[in-house]
């Protein structure tokens, strides 16, 4: 992987997500929980608009193949795939968390193959 981008995480999400790796053996919380140890943390009313949070949605946009995408970040308890709501498990939303619009990643998929993508937009009306 290239350079990781900085991230910034609201200490709601960070405690939240970091209860629901101490409960799973996925290989993907390795990932997320390094991704996690690099955040700036901050107060959730002090989180910038333009990050992605849990519960927002995002638009990002995959570099390889310059296809466009929009979700919402969800627990894993809350993800529904006809309503675009992706887990924080899932390879995409460990890899978006805490991203600034702009912002590029160069995530590792589950065939060894890595995603390059960056965030286009970020909306936090779909937060509850």
């Amino acid at each position: 992987m290239g350079v990781s981008p900085s991230l910034v995480i609201s200490q709601e999400d960070f405690q939240k997500i970091s209860a629901l790796l101490a409960s799973t053996n996925l290989r993907i919380a390795e990932l997320l929980e390094e991704e996690l140890g690099r955040a700036q943390l901050v107060p959730v009313e002090q989180l910038p608009k333009d990050i992605v949070a849990m519960n927002s949605e995002v638009t990002f946009r995959d570099l390889d193949t310059a296809k466009e995408q929009t979700l919402v970040l969800a627990y894993p308890h809350e993800a529904d795939i006809e309503k675009n709501r992706v887990s924080i498990l899932a390879p995409i939303g460990a890899a978006l968390i805490g991203l600034r619009v702009g912002q590029t990643i160069d995530w590792p998929l589950a065939d060894n193959r890595i995603r390059r993508i960056q965030v286009t937009s970020v909306s936090h009306s779909a937060q509850e």
